[in-house]
């Protein structure tokens, strides 16, 4: 296939990097990120910040955003304004991504967002399953109306084994980054669209 120009959002984080360097293999990959030095910045919070990207690197052909997450909350502990703040950066901040990206992409390009799935109960992780099946929901429904045969795609990692080494977890068992970064470069270079892809176990 033709080497694309590829944004990654989140490119800091664990899967972010491992992201940039299975794409980087084939791809132009410009990585970005919330805070550092060396990479771009963008903070998905804030819609001006996504719009200040797309200024800054036109003709893109891919967007993919790694970025965000919700911090476990007990229930009982989640207020309404504490469950607007977990659900902002990770449905709404990536729809206000999406949204802008089908405007600024070029024709054929792809958004692959992420969400995430956990085989049964997390604890605190009520806000977190909202936000997950509230983007894969919006994925679905919004992929057809997409124009100029863009196409979007969220996945969905479970567990990363690295990270749950990086915080000393014992317990249930994860999927290597790097096999995780393979279903965003199947996204990105694929064909499907309105997508909810995971690590089939």
């Amino acid at each position: 296939m033709r080497r694309l120009k590829v944004v990654v959002i989140g490119a800091g984080g664990t899967i972010g990097r491992a992201v940039v360097a299975e794409l980087g293999k084939r791809h132009e990959v410009i990585a970005v990120s919330r805070h550092g030095t060396q990479l771009l910045r963008v903070d998905l919070d804030v819609p001006a910040a996504i719009d200040a990207l797309f200024d800054a690197v036109p003709d893109i052909d891919a967007v993919v955003s790694t970025a965000a997450s919700v911090p476990l909350a007990p229930f009982g502990t989640l207020s309404d304004e504490g469950l607007a703040q977990a659900l902002h950066a990770k449905l709404f901040g990536q729809i206000a991504l999406l949204q802008r990206a089908a405007t600024r992409l070029r024709e054929g390009g792809s958004v692959t967002l992420t969400g995430g799935r956990f085989d049964g109960v997390l604890p605190g992780g009520s806000a977190g399953a909202l936000a997950n099946a509230g983007l894969e929901a919006f994925v679905a429904q919004a992929a057809p109306e997409l124009p100029r045969g863009l196409r979007v795609n969220v996945v969905a990692p479970g567990w990363v084994q690295e990270t749950l080494d990086a915080l000393g977890l014992q317990g249930p068992r994860g999927t290597p980054v790097h096999e995780v970064a393979r279903l965003y470069v199947a996204a990105v270079e694929g064909a499907m669209s309105g997508q909810a892809l995971r690590i089939i176990t």
